[in-house]
């Protein structure tokens, strides 16, 4: 594994970070107050190839690879998470599509999603299945050449600005089996019977829409199913580690932000005569948050060079390393970062609050802190650290 990055990669890395100074930080603080979606900043980075930013060259995207949209990710998190999940969010759910569709299949949902003209969702959770993804019960029927789909969705980002979703749903009840029976069906959210409600007062990644989705006699045609039919678990499964290496980058990401903020303000910020950066007790936290960044950030490159590399390492419980690593880092360093800030960063003046909030949603989504600690224990005596 070679540490450094192609000088490709360093000029996408730069490229992203110019962005996000010229398009994400002046709005951030607007979008977060009036938890709204940013068509605006999504038209933008469309422009820069960053809608899609992994499907294919051949279907209008950019074809980046795991370890190029990782440095997105920390890029664009660093600047304002919730305006980040939203420009990374656009093409939630193609994955399955790019793997398990058809011809026609990609070249519908695929494209568009690339060029910035449509906006993409994944339908996985449910009110009362979260972690537990095998206790999903919305229902999709065949009935002649279609699909009925009945039930709902819920925390489901892109929920009410999407125009289509991947949804998970069972379509063979009676298959053996705890994981089979389940099938991907791609929802236009135009169609008769479908509902979103935003979801709104979100402690954290406000700008980014969250919805609860409702499914009333849904009707699509069979050729919107994706993939095998009854293998839609065991095909949403194999993203996960990919998925999680994405959220480990999203918590190196907030990490720096909030660390690079404290670290200006410690130097600008004067008590007892001299900048606040100059006490040791300020260099000690500054010092424990940059290390912790680095060894998170070299943890996260390690899995997503592995998700591109056949190896011997175990993925998935490399995954969810970085991941559960990433996401404490995150919490812990923007929770040092508003100390430092003192009272000032108690008030939305400083960025450093909002970081503070976005935080926590990396401990909770792709995977809660807990089921990550399960899945590394279940491989290590399963397998051994590899």
């Amino acid at each position: 594994m070679e540490f450094g990055l192609t000088e490709e990669q360093k000029q996408i890395q730069e490229e992203v970070r110019k962005f996000a100074e010229n398009e994400i930080k002046p709005v951030a603080s607007e979008y977060d107050r009036e938890e709204k979606y940013p068509h605006d900043v999504i038209d933008e980075a469309a422009k820069m190839g960053l809608t899609g930013s992994q499907i294919p060259v051949e279907y209008g995207g950019a074809g980046y690879s795991t370890v190029e949209n990782m440095l997105i990710a920390e890029e664009l998190f660093a600047a304002d998470p919730g305006l980040a999940l939203c420009v990374m969010s656009t093409s939630f759910g193609t994955e399955n599509i790019m793997e398990f569709g058809t011809e026609e299949q990609k070249e519908k949902y695929l494209e568009p999603v690339a060029r910035g003209e449509k906006i993409s969702g994944a339908a996985i959770s449910e009110p009362h299945a979260g972690s537990d993804v095998s206790s999903i019960s919305t229902s999709a029927e065949k009935d002649g050449d279609e699909w009925v789909i009945n039930g709902n969705k819920m925390w489901i980002t892109n929920g009410t600005v999407a125009d289509f979703v991947v949804a998970l749903c069972e379509t063979d009840p009676d298959a053996q089996g705890r994981y089979n029976g389940f099938s991907q069906i791609v929802i236009e959210t135009d169609r008769d019977g479908f509902e979103a409600e935003k979801i709104t007062g979100k402690m954290g990644i406000r700008a980014s829409d969250t919805a609860e989705l409702i499914f009333d006699d849904v009707r699509v045609p069979e050729e919107n199913l994706v993939g095998t039919r009854g293998a839609g678990f065991l095909q949403q499964m194999q993203f996960f580690d990919e998925t999680r290496t994405g959220v480990a980058a999203q918590g190196v990401g907030i990490a720096r932000g909030a660390a690079e903020r404290a670290l200006q303000y410690a130097d600008e910020r004067e008590q007892f005569g001299q900048p606040i950066g100059e006490f040791q007790a300020i260099q000690h936290k500054l010092s424990d948050m940059f290390t912790k960044i680095e060894a998170a950030h070299l943890l996260t490159l390690k899995s997503a060079w592995a998700v591109e590399n056949d190896s011997d390492v175990n993925l998935t419980q490399l995954a969810s390393m970085a991941k559960e690593y990433g996401s404490r880092v995150a919490v812990d360093v923007a929770n040092e970062a508003l100390q430092i800030h003192g009272g000032a960063g108690y008030v939305d003046d400083f960025d450093v609050e909002r970081f503070y909030r976005d935080a926590k949603i990396t401990q909770i989504y792709e995977g809660t802190t807990e089921i990550q600690k399960n899945i590394i224990a279940r491989e290590l005596q399963d397998k051994g650290m590899t």
